[in-house]
């Protein structure tokens, strides 16, 4: 890819990177260690508010889409507490991080990681035009979405990885037509991540909403579920 932001791949892994101002450092994907790794070891399992707000207590082993899958990490997560994950990014340049991790982490020794990673199945895809051909097929049992957030200036990390995906990706405008599309499709819930104060997407209240410190999560039922509450 040309122009500020480059592609580079190091011994290690595939990296993107600010070639003008290489001080800050390199966005790249990893399930083998970080905060991804983390959160599957000490996050807190099916206690986490992710894990509430997707079902878990409810629902065995769902289908997932995660429609907007940026650097994966609620994706491993949710594919480690034993989801069918199916990640969908439209930026060939993010999928290409995405790829690179999971073909690092399947090449791990780490029979946790791997049998993380195997739940897990990537598609470089809109997530409009993606579920309106196979979302009737697939019947995802929950449609997660976690539009970019507003940049944030809290901490050199956040505001690195902000920097760089508001530069390569640029902001998820359509959000509002993707909570619309997902709820069409969803079998039993459509969760949207927000920020705390954020307000709600296209302007519909969530059946309920699972909050947390600095993020909460709106919690929309699809089409199965809200016909049973019918």
């Amino acid at each position: 890819m040309s122009g500020r932001y480059q592609l580079v791949q190091t011994p290690e892994r595939l990296e993107l990177r600010d070639t003008q101002d290489a001080k800050i450092g390199s966005v790249y994907v990893d399930f083998l260690e970080g905060k991804a790794r983390h959160r599957q070891q000490f996050g807190g399992g099916k206690g986490q508010n992710i894990a509430k707000a997707i079902g878990l207590h409810k629902f065995k082993q769902p289908h997932v889409i995660d429609a907007t899958a940026g650097l994966g990490r609620e994706s491993f997560v949710l594919a480690s507490l034993g989801c069918s994950v199916t990640m969908l990014e439209r930026s060939p340049i993010v999928h290409a991080l995405l790829e690179d991790a999971m073909k690092r982490a399947l090449a791990s020794d780490s029979a946790e990681v791997l049998e993380t990673v195997s739940r897990m199945t990537l598609h470089l895809a809109d997530a409009h035009a993606w579920l309106e051909q196979f979302g009737a097929v697939s019947q995802p049992d929950v449609i997660y979405c976690d539009p970019m957030f507003p940049e944030r200036r809290k901490t050199a990390l956040v505001q690195k990885e902000m920097r760089f995906f508001h530069a390569v990706v640029g902001a998820d405008a359509d959000s509002d037509s993707l909570l619309g599309l997902a709820c069409r499709y969803a079998k039993h819930r459509v969760v949207v991540k927000r920020p705390r104060h954020a307000p709600v997407l296209a302007g519909s209240q969530p059946a309920f909403v699972i909050g947390g410190k600095a993020v909460r999560y709106d919690v929309y039922l699809g089409k199965a579920t809200a016909q049973e509450h019918a």
